[in-house]
């Protein structure tokens, strides 16, 4: 690592490390307490957090919430995966869902749609955790175990801190602190989360974030984990509803950015440029995601009033609040959702393909599947 790239106003210290190979590690100190922003940010942390709140307020009235966050997270699944080089579609994490299996070689394309379906997974998890545990070491530690069950990184201790030394790029352009103090640093780290200060609490969770990605406290998996992290610190520090705002589709689509920000801090402390990106990418993400929202709701409505005047059943009307959350399916999969036999299901999905709600997909497979392509659109299409 450069040393001389280390100015000043680096928030941290180097030390001398010896091993795997001698160079300089990054110690990041603790972070700013009651940080306020100039004048120059102040306008955009306004417009973002009115776009945060214009979210949460619409989302909140929304039926069957739960049923539209799966969408998003998924999304954001698929996002953050690609910034760490794990490439799936959208179609494939669903279809992955809906028939999970073991990767049979090094080389079998499932080995990366697990690895985004372990993401979507340790999502679900945090929610879980979070109604018992604050953010803290041990969440990151379960939901790194989550993440890497059974993927590219398995053999890299999952849930344990890292106990030897590692590097960021192929030219060592960044090493996080030695092993030996990642614990002192996470504990620091928690204490920040979970005592709140004068600090913006947007500003808070971006902050943090950070802090995260310089600690780097696991041998893989470090950048999901981090992102993960970031849509739940927003979710709490905010008071969201639901953690309704993610910011890795805005990270990967400026990846270089967001990379080059992070160091930034890390060598001269340049907080208010990062913490533009951040702004930036949550008023982009809050209005995008308003638009999905308001989307697949106009969908919903159009299908209901379809149904109801061909007379369809109530069960039909239960079959698309499901397409909201999993917009592909199978036979077997409406039959386990609605309670009802295989035969039934079949002719359920028959109607909604008579109504052009649902399509099979092509080419034919076995299963088959079926997919609501108005649905797929509005959740998971790039604008």
């Amino acid at each position: 690592m450069d040393s001389s790239l280390f100015g000043p106003n680096s928030p941290g210290k180097l030390v001398r490390i010896s091993v795997p190979d001698p160079d300089w590690a990054f110690i990041p100190g603790p972070l700013p307490r009651n940080w306020q922003p100039t004048s120059e940010l102040v306008p955009l942390l306004v417009d973002a957090r009115q776009c945060l709140a214009r979210l949460d307020g619409a989302a909140r009235y929304l039926p069957a919430n739960t049923y539209l966050l799966r969408p998003l997270q998924q999304r954001e699944a698929l996002r953050s995966s690609a910034l760490e080089g794990t490439y799936a579609t959208a179609e494939q994490l669903l279809l992955y869902g809906l028939e999970p299996k073991e990767p049979t070689s090094s080389t079998d394309p499932a080995n990366a749609w697990r690895e985004v379906f372990n993401y979507d997974k340790a999502l679900q998890r945090a929610d879980q955790l979070l109604h018992k545990l604050p953010i803290a070491g041990r969440v990151m530690k379960e939901l790194h175990s989550t993440l890497l069950a059974g993927v590219r990184g398995a053999d890299r201790t999952p849930g344990v801190y890292r106990r030897r030394q590692v590097h960021i790029g192929s030219d060592r352009r960044f090493v996080p602190p030695p092993h030996d103090q990642v614990e002192n640093c996470v504990t620091e780290l928690e204490r920040y989360i979970n005592e709140p200060d004068s600090t913006d609490p947007l500003v808070r969770a971006f902050m943090a974030h950070y802090q995260f990605e310089a600690i780097h406290p696991f041998l893989d998996g470090n950048g999901r984990v981090g992102r993960l992290l970031l849509a739940l610190m927003i979710h709490k520090a905010c008071a969201l509803q639901a953690p309704w705002l993610y910011l890795s589709p805005y990270f990967d689509k400026h990846k270089d950015e967001y990379i080059d920000r992070l160091f930034q801090i890390s060598t001269r402390g340049d907080w208010n440029s990062w913490i533009t990106l951040c702004l930036r990418g949550t008023i982009e993400e809050s209005r995008n995601t308003l638009g999905r929202i308001d989307k697949l709701i106009e969908l919903k409505t159009k299908y209901e009033k379809q149904l109801a005047k061909a007379r369809s059943s109530a069960r039909l009307q239960q079959m698309v609040v499901h397409l909201l959350s999993s917009p592909v399916t199978t036979i077997s999969a409406v039959a386990k959702q609605l309670d009802v036999s295989f035969p039934t299901a079949q002719a359920d999905i028959g109607r909604l393909v008579k109504l052009r709600i649902l399509n099979e997909m092509t080419p034919r497979t076995k299963p088959m599947y079926f997919v609501a392509h108005e649905f797929f659109a509005a959740a998971y299409m790039e604008e």
